[in-house]
């Protein structure tokens, strides 16, 4: 499929304005195609030649002006306009589309719980060709106008109300301009969840089979929507701008969710059937935010070509965070960027792949390119420089820039020229070199504090190995004086680095413990100096802030990452704190990468049980301060680490027989496959069990779930099979290809699998060549062979990346995960 470059962009966006489509899709034609009946109403400035992009299964008919012209003439999804005269034309296209089974383009899915089927569009980047003919590029904005045919107990969603008309015929309202990919429709037998809020039509919908499961949540989605709505309503002076507000929660879906006009869409996962704890919770609500902020900073206001995607996702990732802080119950949420969130920016900007926050445009020359800057970068460094930028400028003047990039620039499309020139209209202070620094350079920050203490006061120093400007505030903390262990902050102080002046003096006698970043408002690696490492050490757990905490943690997460701490060092630090931790984000990310890291990757085979063995004890540790029934989400949390750090069978073999754990909780489905999963990894069950299991839950989760256990089976024959359902069966979706993927490698199985790991490369190539994207970054980020942790494997890798020819997704993600293989090699040899 033929990729668009930015000069095509321009040029077409030079030549025309498209005003109106007017398309008419038929959903009852069978299970592989649907028909597409597009009519593009556009205007051409001057005489010239364009094309419009299409990829279907069949190209029936094309007529420009009434004139019929050669389907043959479509050669990769191009189909050229020649001769076009300067004035309005009329472009006519019927086709026959297919229906994607990988999450892109128009996916369909059936629901093995009832038989029931449905389908949605998930449009981005590029994949509206795969549904309508259209000219493709976010700068040519136009009026939507959609009908769709469809079963008769069907409902249809759009990104506008929907009209029924009878015999399975819904008319969507014309939208206001919007661009190409922000199109959607979501057609099935619904369960739905109505209200009204503020005037408009809100709704929640999903799969009747989870029916169940919106009604025990609704009330509780919708609370965090009308709370959000409300308040970016005070935020921003342009006021909602669709005709209703619709969220579908659908099977299959590559991304967390898409801001999608008056129809956002999200991974059914967030429509919970088993328990989850509340920071689980906080992540679907910060989602439902994210995804309201685009209403206005990307649908309403859109960028002009890829480069700025960052514009999007920052600002919408900093305005999920921020808002859910300010509006919900959910009040700790930066707490959960820090631990969830940040890491991901770190990693991404520390590898070759690396790029700034804002790309120069003419490094992302196609929208190939582009779609390889949905990354930490785009999305958490990214937030993180607009987070520092609103303490540096003042959020009342962060504000008012950015409501005049609304009113300026609204159903259009902008730059980060021009939103920065916005900004920079609200205040005195020099953005455009702030956004020079900040959102044009690479790579992570260092800042390491330098104290001494001399005449009754105590000096701090800020080391930066790096150049950006950083507004951060230092925390200073000493033992308290009744028990000795824990820490007061004595006080919390801001200064600019650079600092003003080479020394901050502060009155008294040197700190405990002094903090760089506490609050955690910039972007940067902190180091502590020499004599607070130990009280941090020693206390983490007594430090009163658990944002502060979450600081201290990430510290200690990059010193292993970087060779200065050693990985043991890491888990015994984990099994002194995290019993008495009482932030369960802190709990559930240390815990994370204390095992999937640290354990699997880190140490070398020979100390892994015993790493195994320090996660069961804290693990253990949780469990026993939760008997009282108090703290249910760290008892989850233990509970799901205990059964994956399980290094014998007979223990959650006794659970999964007893159907709990004793003291709670039962076992829900999730609990269930967790534990079968990791009863096959151990060769303590087999294919009878498993198929047991999905007769008990043969939902599309029972399906995943038995894909793992399947995959992760400990014999010749598993593997075999699990191999080619992954790299020859084609007709395997995008959520059971993963599933299989996660349970093919296992730490424990190493040598069963040796001789899978230089088969890999040549074969997730030949299917990303095959089947495309979303199915290449699957292949490279789950099936890839991560506990091949030595040199051998490294340069098979290295080799293959060097000499063979790839599309750009699975390029970027071998690049990326052999840079982290490099990286775990290097952390074992210290």
């Amino acid at each position: 499929m033929s990729v668009l470059t930015r000069d095509e962009a321009q040029t077409r966006a030079q030549l025309l304005d498209v005003h109106r489509y007017t398309i008419d899709l038929d959903l009852t034609r069978g299970e592989e195609t649907f028909d597409s009946r597009t009519v593009i109403h556009f205007t051409a400035h001057t005489a010239g030649d364009t094309f419009v992009e299409l990829k279907p299964a069949t190209l029936r008919t094309v007529t420009l002006d009434g004139q019929p012209l050669d389907p043959e003439t479509l050669v990769d999804n191009r189909l050229p306009l020649t001769g076009l005269t300067a004035g309005d034309h009329e472009l006519h296209i019927d086709a026959d589309m297919r229906y994607s089974r990988t999450g892109e383009g128009m996916h369909r899915f059936t629901d093995p719980t009832d038989g029931e089927t449905y389908v949605y569009t998930q449009l981005f980047l590029e994949d509206v060709q795969r549904v309508f003919a259209a000219f493709d590029q976010p700068d040519l904005k136009a009026v939507f106008a959609l009908t769709v045919t469809a079963p008769e107990d069907w409902t249809v969603l759009g990104n506008a109300i929907a009209e029924h008309q009878g015999a399975g015929r819904w008319t969507l309202a014309p939208t206001p301009l919007i661009s190409t990919y922000l199109v959607a429709v979501a057609a099935g037998p619904w369960h739905s969840v109505r209200t009204q809020h503020a005037g408009l039509p809100f709704g929640l919908h999903c799969r009747r089979s989870l029916a169940p499961y919106l009604n025990t949540d609704a009330d509780e989605i919708l609370d965090i929507t009308r709370a959000c709505f409300d308040r970016y309503h005070e935020k921003f002076e342009e006021p909602y701008p669709f005709d209703s507000y619709d969220q579908a929660f659908v099977p299959e879906f590559n991304a967390g969710a898409m801001e999608n006009p008056g129809l956002v869409t999200f991974r059914d996962e967030f429509i919970y059937r088993s328990a989850v704890t509340d920071t689980e919770r906080q992540t679907r609500a910060m989602v439902i935010a994210h995804e309201m902020a685009h209403m206005w900073f990307g649908d309403l206001v859109t960028l002009q070509w890829w480069d700025d995607i960052w514009l999007n996702e920052s600002f919408a990732e900093y305005m999920g965070y921020q808002t859910l802080t300010e509006a919900t119950r959910f009040t700790d949420t930066w707490t959960d960027f820090a631990v969830a969130r940040k890491g991901w920016g770190y990693d991404a900007d520390q590898r070759p792949s690396t790029h700034p926050v804002a790309p120069d445009p003419d490094a992302v020359p196609d929208t190939a390119s582009a779609m390889l800057n949905f990354d930490g970068i785009s999305y958490a460094k990214g937030a993180s420089a607009l987070r520092q930028l609103v303490a540096w400028l003042g959020e009342k003047d962060f504000l008012a820039g950015i409501n005049t990039h609304f009113a300026r620039h609204k159903f259009a499309n902008a730059t980060l020229a021009d939103f920065i020139d916005n900004l920079a209209s609200a205040t005195d202070r020099d953005v455009h070199a702030w956004a020079g620094q900040w959102l044009r350079t690479t790579g992570v920050d260092t800042l390491t504090p330098a104290v001494a203490q001399a005449d009754g006061m105590w000096h701090v120093t800020v080391d930066q190995q790096g150049s950006r400007p950083h507004r951060i505030a230092i925390g200073a903390y000493d033992q308290d004086p009744i028990d000795g262990r824990s820490l007061v902050l004595r006080e919390r102080f801001e200064v600019d680095v650079p600092q003003d002046e080479s020394v901050t003096v502060r009155p008294g006698r040197r700190p405990a413990l002094v903090v760089l970043n506490d609050g955690d408002l910039t972007y940067a690696k902190i180091r502590l100096d020499e004599q607070s490492e130990e009280p941090a050490l020693r206390n983490l757990s007594a430090v009163p802030d658990p944002l502060t905490r979450a600081v201290l943690w990430n510290a200690l997460r990059d010193m292993v990452r970087d060779g200065e701490l050693e990985p043991v060092a890491y888990l015994e630090t984990a099994r002194a704190h995290l019993p008495e931790e009482t932030d369960l984000a802190i709990v559930q990310g240390v815990l994370t990468f204390a095992h999937t890291q640290i354990t699997d990757r880190y140490l070398p085979p020979s100390e892994r049980p015993t790493a195994l063995a320090t996660l069961t004890a804290i693990c253990r540790d949780l469990l026993r301060r939760t008997e009282d029934g108090n703290g249910a989400g760290l008892r989850l949390t233990a509970v799901r680490h205990c059964i994956d750090a399980a290094t014998q069978p007979d223990g959650i073999q006794d659970w999964l027989h007893s159907g709990s754990v004793p003291g709670g909780p039962e076992l829900d489905p999730e609990l269930r496959w967790r534990i079968l999963r990791r009863l096959a990894v151990l060769g303590a069950t087999d294919e009878a069990a498993i198929a047991a299991e999905l007769d008990r839950d043969p939902s599309a989760t029972g399906q995943e779930g038995a894909a793992r256990c399947r995959a992760a089976l400990p014999t010749p024959e598993a593997k075999a099979a699990a191999w080619t359902r992954m790299f020859e069966d084609d007709t395997l979706s995008n959520y059971l290809f993963s599933a299989t993927a996660q349970g093919f490698w296992q730490p424990e199985q190493t040598a069963l699998v040796r001789d899978y790991v230089p088969r890999y490369y040549r074969d997730a190539k030949a299917l990303a060549d095959r089947r495309g994207p979303a199915i290449a970054e699957a292949a490279g980020r789950y099936a890839f062979p991560h506990f091949a942790v030595d040199a051998d494997s490294l340069r098979l890798g290295e080799d293959f990346l060097r000499d063979a020819e790839m599309i750009p997704s699975l390029r970027r993600k071998l690049a990326d995960q052999l840079d982290d293989l490099r990286r775990a090699i290097a952390v074992r040899g210290n």
